[in-house]
C-alpha cells in the first residue's frame, strides 16, 4: 500500500444559477441618479449590494451583512455615525474575503475603505474611487456567482 497513489477526490461541478444577480452598477449612474433622487438611489443600490452580498457569500462564511437601511436610517444615527463606519468597515473586508475566495485579487477590502472613502475625503475624490472600486467588485463577484454558482 505504500507506493499506490490514493484517487484524488471527486471534483464537485459547479452550475449557474437560475436567479441571476445584476452586474450593472457603475459609479456614474450611482452619482447622478443619486442626485436626482435626492440619495434614494444610491441608498437602494448599497441595499440591493449588500443582499447580493449576502446571498454570494453567506453559504460559505456563514455570516450576514445587516441590512443597508436599517443601519442607515437606524443605527447609524443612534450610534452618532459609528455604525456606519463599522458597517462599511465589515462590508469592505467580506467583498475582499468572497474575491479571494472566487480567486480573484482582491480589490476591496477594509483598509480601502479606511485609506479611499475616511482619509480620502481630505482630497474630495477619495469616496468616489472606494464606491467605483466597491460597485466594480460586487459586479465581478456577481459575474462570477452569476457564471458558476456558489
Amino acid at each position: 500500500m505504500q507506493g499506490t497513489p490514493m484517487p484524488a477526490p471527486p471534483v464537485q461541478q459547479m452550475r449557474p444559477n437560475a436567479y441571476r444577480l445584476p452586474t450593472n452598477r457603475s459609479l456614474t449612474k450611482f452619482i447622478l441618479l443619486g442626485l436626482i433622487t435626492f440619495g434614494i438611489y444610491d441608498i437602494v443600490i448599497m441595499t440591493t449590494t449588500a443582499e447580493a452580498l449576502n446571498t454570494i457569500a453567506s453559504p460559505r462564511d456563514g455570516k450576514k451583512t445587516m441590512n443597508y437601511c436599517l443601519m442607515y436610517f437606524l443605527i447609524g444615527w443612534l450610534t452618532l455615525g459609528i455604525g456606519w463606519l463599522v458597517w462599511f468597515h465589515n462590508f469592505s473586508d467580506r467583498i475582499g474575503e468572497e474575491q479571494r475566495r472566487r480567486g480573484m485579487v482582491p480589490t476591496v477590502t477594509a483598509s480601502t475603505f479606511w485609506l479611499w472613502e475616511v482619509l480620502g475625503s481630505l482630497i474630495v475624490v477619495g469616496p468616489f474611487i472606494y464606491h467605483y472600486k466597491m460597485l466594480h467588485a460586487m459586479n465581478d463577484l456577481c459575474a462570477s456567482y452569476n457564471a458558476y454558482g456558489i
